[in-house]
């Protein structure tokens, strides 16, 4: 790799690796160590192609999640079997993973715009900036820069837009696989909300057992598939269709909103 040689959006990659080698090495203990991350399915990730896959998966934090994601899936292409030990598989990280975020969140500190540079696509938001709800039109540019880390690698992208469970899939993912065509391949993840602050930068609580789910890739036909197909299928692998809610005591239902309200006034 060329000293200066840099991806798509302009990040310099060698700089981009030295980030994600600190910044993994800095959080692996929120993962195993304080916590515990229990992981299935990373085999599959071996048999994915190199680029224009699409991973979905409902969002617990606004950053703890896909540095989760960063550890299991450089773990995985290292050759080990659902397991994080051993952070020497951040050596050699693959540098063509993006995901997809809020800009105003990636720019609010110093950190968010570190973890920026590691591999954000930040996208505007047309429905909540500030704080409030907005009715925007989607900026063509985000999707087409979306289309541009696909083209060059895997993208990772939270298709509810929030880390409060149970919120509509956002339209937007649906219209993005139609046009790009990319393996879409579901995640689904636990323990998170309990480990961590909102922010997921702060723990919150050890000796939680957190959980990552990687599921077998979808199988879309593009052409002929509605969106609300599509946003119901992925409603259903990440398990976060509605109908999850009737096999869910009415306690832990009723826990989950008390936890929802506090995190309100505490952030």
């Amino acid at each position: 790799m060329g000293l200066f040689k840099r991806n798509p959006f302009g990040h310099i990659l060698f700089l981009k690796k030295w980030l994600i080698r600190i910044a993994g090495t800095l959080t692996h203990r929120r993962y195993r160590g304080f916590n515990e991350l229990k992981i299935e399915g990373s085999d599959i990730l071996r048999s994915l192609p190199d680029k224009n896959v699409l991973f979905v998966s409902n969002h617990q934090t606004y950053f703890a999640d896909v540095v989760a994601m960063f550890h299991v899936f450089n773990a995985s292409l290292s050759g080990r079997g659902d397991s994080i030990k051993n952070v020497g598989y951040l050596w050699n990280p693959k540098l063509n993973i993006y995901y997809v975020a809020a800009k105003e969140t990636m720019k609010s500190g110093l950190l968010p715009k570190i973890l920026a540079y590691a591999g954000s696509v930040s996208i505007e938001r047309t429905w909540r900036a500030n704080g409030e709800d907005v009715n925007r039109q989607v900026k063509m540019s985000d999707i087409s820069n979306i289309g541009i880390a696909l083209d060059d690698g895997w993208v990772i992208t939270f298709p509810q837009g929030t880390t409060r469970p149970w919120k509509p899939i956002r339209k937007g993912t649906a219209h993005i696989i139609k046009r790009y065509k990319p393996i879409v391949v579901p995640i689904v993840i636990d323990g998170f909300r309990r480990s961590f602050d909102r922010k997921g930068l702060r723990i919150k609580k050890k000796g939680i057992l957190q959980s990552m789910e990687i599921k077998e890739p979808l199988q879309i036909d593009y052409e002929n598939e509605s969106v609300k197909d599509i946003i119901e299928k992925i409603e259903y692998a990440i398990e976060q269709h509605p109908s999850f809610l009737k096999v869910i005591p009415q306690e832990e239902l009723e826990a989950m909103e008390e936890l929802n309200e506090k995190r309100k006034w505490e952030y």
